[in-house]
């Protein structure tokens, strides 16, 4: 991990505060202590990192331009459960290789839907969902069905995207460029945040 991020979350703008208060307002917190530990080690109940008041609750988080990156630990993370549901505003190609388990240049092929019994199911939104009825929308409809997602379009946008993997909520923020931040946590407020937004998706989303 770079030694930058405190520099960065200093100014506004960085994606990871931007993605850290956006949460905070959604569960209802002071805000969104950041738990500087791998995705395996991470767990909200016993954290105390940047959590010494009551108002703040723990997470994971990981930055474009740190080392490893959103996009390097997103793969990690929806494949530690037995269960994902989500809203998805980006259908990044590259991004869709790692977490499918097509390669991203480590052989491991850890994918979101590669051990049996897993269920997997997507809203596709915004231009996520616009690709899915272009051109290449049978292709990636086939691609999804080959891995076990059980895939959904949902006709509007979300700023961003949120996963319920297992127990543990997953959010993330895209810019022009892609993946710019991922936010993780087990803490009950944001699992029970992450699981409304996807019910309420679900709920407005057609079948793809």
């Amino acid at each position: 991990m770079t030694g930058s991020r405190r520099e960065r979350m200093a100014d506004g703008d960085a994606p990871g505060a931007a993605l850290r208060k956006l949460v905070a307002e959604a569960v209802g917190v002071e805000r969104i202590g950041v738990e500087e530990v791998g995705v395996e080690e991470f767990d909200a109940e016993t954290s105390d990192a940047e959590t010494s008041d009551s108002e703040a609750i723990a997470a994971g988080l990981a930055e474009r331009g740190e080392d490893p990156g959103p996009a390097a630990r997103l793969p990690e993370l929806v494949a530690s459960g037995d269960s994902v549901v989500g809203v998805v505003p980006r259908a990044d190609t590259a991004l869709a290789r790692r977490v499918l388990g097509n390669g991203d240049g480590d052989g491991e092929g850890r994918g979101v839907a590669r051990e049996e019994g897993r269920t997997v199911r997507l809203v596709f939104t915004g231009r996520a969902a616009d690709r899915l009825a272009g051109p290449s929308g049978a292709v990636i409809r086939s691609v999804l069905a080959e891995h076990g997602v059980d895939a959904h379009r949902h006709d509007g946008d979300s700023p961003i995207g949120v996963l319920l993997v297992g127990d543990r909520a997953v959010v993330g923020l895209f810019d022009d460029r892609g993946l710019a931040a991922l936010l993780w946590s087990d803490a009950p407020a944001v699992r029970e945040w992450a699981a409304a937004t996807c019910r309420r998706y679900l709920a407005a989303a057609e079948p793809a």
